[in-house]
C-alpha cells in the first residue's frame, strides 16, 4: 500500500521552529520529486516548497524562503520540512506529496503529483 504520513505539526509561539516529516510506505521516495504545500482556512493551497530526486535541487515559495528548508533522508524514506521563525501566517495544514517525475515542477507549485498525505496542523499564535 503506498501512502505517506506527515508529522510534526503543532502549536507554537511567533519566531518558534518546527520540523515536520514525510515518511514514505510501499514505494521508495528517493525516486520521486517531493514538495510540500499549505492550506489556511478560506484560503487557497500554497506550494511552498520541493526537491528533486535527480540532483537534490531545492525550491521555495518568497513566503517562506530563509526561513524553511526542505531535505531528504534516501535511507529513512522520508522528507522533512525544518521551518524557522515562523509566523501566524504561516498556519495552516501542511501536505506532503510526491510525483511520478525525479523533478520539481520548475518550482514549489502543486503540479503532478500523485500521491499525498493526510496533513498535519501547524499553528502560530501568541
Amino acid at each position: 500500500q503506498v501512502e505517506l504520513v506527515e508529522s510534526g505539526g503543532g502549536l507554537v509561539q511567533p519566531g518558534d521552529s518546527l520540523r515536520l516529516s514525510c515518511a514514505a510506505s510501499g514505494f521508495t521516495l528517493g525516486y520521486y520529486a517531493v514538495g510540500w504545500s499549505r492550506q489556511a482556512p478560506g484560503k487557497e493551497r500554497e506550494g511552498v516548497a520541493c526537491i528533486s530526486s535527480s540532483d537534490g535541487s531545492t525550491y521555495y515559495s518568497d513566503s517562506v524562503k530563509g526561513r524553511f528548508t526542505i531535505s531528504r533522508d534516501n535511507a529513512k524514506n522520508t522528507v522533512y520540512l525544518q521551518m524557522n521563525s515562523l509566523k501566524p501566517e504561516d498556519t495552516g495544514v501542511y501536505y506532503c506529496h510526491a510525483r511520478g517525475d525525479p523533478d520539481c515542477p520548475g518550482g514549489p507549485e502543486v503540479v503532478g503529483y500523485q500521491n499525498w498525505g493526510q496533513g498535519t496542523q501547524v499553528a502560530v499564535s501568541s
